[in-house]
């Protein structure tokens, strides 16, 4: 496929810019046309849990031109074709010569996905089965440590997907886990998340699950280590590894030098990529929390909304309208960041959980056809819980220089309605407000109407026409989380199907892990290496004599 800027209807979209876009003024479109929140929102029927979850995209810099455009470059660039190749099993991750396939994890119809001529749902449905058997024996107490007591701590080690992917959903879902049960992700090579999370474990009730593809992931290897140290001493060598150590991983050799029973692991494919793999074995400790039940309801809603983005056509698609408009967006406005704002505390990690996502997918700068790309590609994510970041960087959206498109989110109904539900309604009009106030600004005359003294009239004006897209759920149940998760993968989908990236390798990882790993052996040679820059170089010896290294 050619790149964006080649893509016949690209200078369509830079002229309609020209003359729509640099003076479109949102409040005046809402004037102009009484039905916009009609025409530009759109709900999304969930299957999974008979809820609803609506999409209002009204307050973006749209009109019915804009989307029509953005539709001819999506279909130009080739997205059907791109998505219909992901759902058939091809290998759309041609750098590794891989498919792409998390959308088979939650294929709960099971209908047949081929991969090399070959179903992988049986192999799919394998593991689900023993997913479920397993959580449902430790959360039941059947399944028991060595000294015959339930394991009630679980403790998950990764990194990546196999950390950020279990920790957000358990924190999301966390209403419906066993309070019986406490959880640890640990996932830094700093010693101290380790010590914490072993600190107030008895090793007697303690499970850990090594979550790690290829079970030589050095940072998870490393913590696994010593988890497996701190194990064997507290239970002077009497502990027996078999029953408080499962491996989310498909290396079986490794996984039995460790010490683990090859029944205890837990497999998934070359084609789950890591930021892509909660839907897999990498998803054990959120089966363990909230039980197989849930997590079958959390992958119905994912399913949905992949059934969603693959059968609606693109100028009702809600995911590719969002993917189409972080394009214009990025490549129109210059915008070079994209707030995600949940009003749900419950949501606190999933930001961080979709900086992974969009930023290791889209974060690249060479096109499928090997070509330097010739425009802006990955935005920058970012994000917090409201209404906390009220009280920190809404500031910048506000008042500052740089547009930030941004998404708030939240759920109608909370899970914990105190106080005859008054604080959901606080929440529920931040939520409002934050989305109009962005919008209509606040102008000199009604700062004159306030009576604003004429120094501090600049200092309180805002501006204004800033874009967001609102979504408003009933609950943050397990279903409408798996559904919102989606809603964003093939949102990013999107954009890198226009940009004409390979959005599903991350070698951009690779060289700071290979040249870590020069350096770990230098930091144990005797004097100073040599080789490096002078700041790396000093840097090192720095830290050798600091460390008493040297």
């Amino acid at each position: 496929m050619p790149q964006a800027t080649a893509l016949p209807h690209w200078a369509a979209l830079q002229s309609h810019h020209d003359t729509v876009g640099k003076s479109f003024v949102l409040k005046e479109e809402f004037k102009k046309d009484p039905k916009r929140f009609e025409k530009f929102s759109y709900t999304f029927n969930n299957t999974a849990d008979n809820s609803e979850i609506l999409f209002d995209f009204s307050k973006n810099f749209l009109t019915d031109e804009t989307l029509k455009i953005l539709v001819e470059i999506a279909k130009e660039a080739g997205l059907e074709q791109l998505r219909d190749a992901m759902f058939k099993g091809e290998k759309i991750n041609f750098t590794e010569d891989r498919a792409v396939l998390h959308v088979a994890l939650r294929n709960i119809t099971s209908e047949p996905i081929y991969v090399d001529g070959k179903d992988v749902m049986p192999g799919v449905n394998k593991e689900l089965k023993h997913m479920e058997e397993f959580s449902e024996a430790i959360r039941s107490g059947e399944w028991k440590g060595y000294t015959g007591k339930p394991l009630t701590t679980i403790i998950n080690i990764g990194i990546g997907g196999s950390d950020l992917g279990p920790v957000m959903v358990t924190e999301a879902l966390k209403y419906y886990g066993d309070r019986k049960q406490t959880l640890h992700f640990v996932s830094n090579i700093d010693g101290t998340h380790m010590a914490e999370a072993l600190r107030d474990s008895d090793p007697e009730t303690t499970l850990f699950l090594v979550a790690s593809k290829t079970f030589t992931t050095a940072e998870t290897t490393t913590n696994a280590h010593s988890a497996k140290d701190w194990f064997l001493k507290k239970t002077d060598g009497k502990g027996d590894i078999a029953k408080h150590f499962v491996a989310l991983s498909t290396n079986e050799a490794e996984v039995k030098k460790f010490g683990i029973d090859p029944k205890n692991m837990f497999g998934f494919e070359s084609w789950v990529g890591g930021r892509y793999s909660v839907w897999s074995a990498i998803g054990l400790s959120v089966a363990i929390h909230i039980g197989f039940k849930r997590f079958h309801e959390f992958l119905s809603g994912a399913h949905a909304m992949d059934m969603h983005f693959r059968n609606t056509p693109l100028e009702k698609n809600i995911p590719v309208i969002a993917g189409l408009l972080s394009v214009y967006y990025s490549d129109m406005f210059g915008a070079q960041t994209h707030l995600v704002s949940p009003f749900d505390q419950y949501l606190h990690r999933f930001p961080a959980y979709l900086q992974q996502l969009s930023m290791e997918s889209n974060g690249k700068s060479v096109s499928r056809d090997n070509q330097m790309v010739r425009y802006t590609t990955g935005p920058v994510l970012f994000g917090e819980p409201a209404t906390n970041a009220q009280h920190s960087f809404y500031q910048l959206l506000h008042q500052g220089t740089k547009l930030i498109p941004t998404d708030f989110i939240l759920a109608a109904e909370s899970h914990n309605p105190i106080d005859n539900n008054k604080h959901q309604k606080m929440l529920a009009s931040n939520f409002f407000a934050q989305a109009e106030a962005l919008m209509v600004g606040k102008g000199e005359e009604q700062l004159k109407a306030e009576g604003t003294p004429e120094a501090l009239m600049k200092h309180k004006t805002f501006l204004g026409n800033r874009p967001t897209t609102s979504i408003l759920a009933q609950k943050i149940t397990p279903g409408t989380l798996g559904a919102l998760i989606v809603y964003y993968e093939h949102l990013t989908f999107t954009e890198g199907a226009v940009w004409n990236i390979n959005s599903f390798d991350q070698w951009g990882v690779e060289l700071g892990k290979s040249l870590a790993k020069k350096i770990l052996a230098e930091l144990d040679e005797p004097g100073n290496p040599q080789g490096h820059d002078s700041s790396t170089g000093g840097l090192i010896a720095a830290f050798k004599a600091k460390a008493k290294l040297a």
